[in-house]
């Protein structure tokens, strides 16, 4: 398989440290709320990696954690008269029931902050003990200064770096540019540490749920949003490499963004302060998980994905397009009892499948192939003489193309009903019994039988 590595800006074999297993973490929500339909593209897109990457005979191990203590927590508790844990504990099952509704699996491992705090205290006094952090009353900070490889994610200049809109300003720090690893706080939940009660800055968090969960500090891939390839990864990324001398994961995989098409059919970026939020439970309550999934792959990852009525209404026509032949195509197998769970599957819909997933994760011609597939397994289906090991190939080769692409269209065996009915159907056409023919026929074409 081919990935593209934000870090070295190519598109690059992707080699396992491990042969056969790969090492997978993905940043999670801060949950203080509803997950919008950002936060759900890269649930989308990485389980759809860990999905090809499994098809293509690997054991992906994937962790992805829940940042459970944050200002904006603290501030939505405060708000709503409740705990963090409470609030927590809610907005992290409204998040897992989104991953479900979009076909996503439960990763290996979901860490939470609170529940790694031991560990996160001890890795930030590694860092004072080695100079590559410093506190000052009570808040201790990491000195970018110490790592000379700074920028090399984001391929940045840290000479080029003022001091700006994502950079905190603070006269305690020796440098603008110094990241908050612990702070003081009087407000919220708080722990004690060596410099007194706090918490642990953002960036320092994954960083070591990584080395907690996999027992090892560097993992083959890393991935999340390309918004936090600055200054997130690259903060964790300059964390591992003053603490363990490594990159933190050997490939670096980012989604693109999420644009709203507004009234005027014009591109605004999704975002709070414009109000153009969309909920991920709203959007999947309107149009379906399996409506919502292809649309999101509808788009390579890497790029921006444009979100609008006509694209999820174009991705509803689209899986119609591909439920209806395979539902009918189980319906002819299972009424000849010819259908198996375990039949091949068609060899080249499946390998041009493969090939476009294997180039970096290319589902728009993923998306291309099953198209394909479905346009020979109609062609399949009209034939007078019914092929049925061609019928059954091409339907499990759909079937697992869309595993792969995580699309569940949940169909259903046919019923000894539905059975029945086509056979009337048929001998009413041969009896030249057209009214019941056409009754018959109309009910099959309602129920997508025909």
């Amino acid at each position: 398989m081919k990935l593209y590595n934000s870090y070295t800006q190519k598109t690059e074999d992707f080699i396992p440290m491990e042969d056969g297993k790969v090492s997978m973490y993905v940043c999670g929500p801060t949950v203080y709320n509803d997950p919008h339909i950002g936060n759900a593209r890269p649930i989308v897109v990485f389980d759809t990696l860990c999905k090809t990457l499994e098809a293509l005979g690997n054991e992906v191990t994937l962790a992805s954690n829940f940042t459970d203590v944050d200002d904006k927590i603290i501030a939505r508790a405060i708000e709503e008269n409740t705990t963090e844990k409470e609030l927590t504990d809610r907005y992290i099952e409204e998040f897992k029931a989104v991953r479900s509704a979009l076909g996503a699996r439960e990763p290996d491992y979901a860490p939470r902050v609170t529940e790694t705090m031991d560990q996160i205290i001890a890795f930030i006094a590694d860092l004072v003990d080695k100079g590559a952090a410093y506190a000052v009353d009570g808040d201790v900070y990491f000195r970018v200064n110490a790592d000379k490889t700074y920028g090399e994610l984001s391929h940045q200049n840290v000479d080029d770096l003022n001091a700006g809109s994502r950079i905190e300003i603070n006269d305690k720090k020796e440098s603008p540019l110094d990241f908050t690893l612990w702070k003081t706080t009087d407000k919220g939940v708080q722990w004690d540490s060596p410099w007194g009660k706090g918490r642990p800055g953002w960036h320092t968090e994954c960083v070591v749920m990584i080395n907690d969960v996999f027992g090892k500090p560097l993992i083959d891939v890393h991935g999340g949003g390309n918004d936090l390839k600055f200054p997130h990864h690259e903060n964790e990324m300059a964390q591992a490499r003053m603490t363990w001398g490594t990159p933190l994961a050997n490939t670096w995989v980012h989604n693109g963004m999420i644009n709203i098409e507004n009234d005027k059919c014009e591109l605004d970026k999704m975002s709070k302060s414009l109000g153009n939020v969309v909920l991920a439970k709203d959007l999947i309550a309107k149009y379906g998980g399996p409506v919502c999934r292809w649309m999101m792959i509808s788009t390579h990852y890497r790029a921006p994905l444009t979100l609008s009525k006509t694209a999820m209404e174009s991705a509803a026509k689209e899986v119609e397009k591909v439920r209806k032949p395979m539902k009918q195509a189980l319906f002819q197998l299972d009424l000849a009892d010819r259908f198996d769970e375990n039949a091949p599957k068609d060899e080249a819909s499946w390998k041009a499948f493969l090939d476009a997933m294997s180039d970096d994760l290319n589902t728009p011609n993923a998306i291309s192939a099953v198209q394909q597939a479905v346009k020979d397994l109609n062609t399949a289906l009209r034939k007078r003489d019914l092929d049925y090991d061609r019928i059954q190939s091409l339907y499990s080769s759909l079937r697992a193309m869309l595993g792969v692409l995580g699309i569940d269209l949940e169909l259903q065996h046919a019923a000894d009903e539905q059975k029945q009915l086509y056979r009337d159907w048929k001998n009413a056409v041969c009896e030249k019994n057209f009214e019941s023919a056409d009754a018959c026929r109309k009910t099959l074409m309602e129920q997508g039988i025909i």
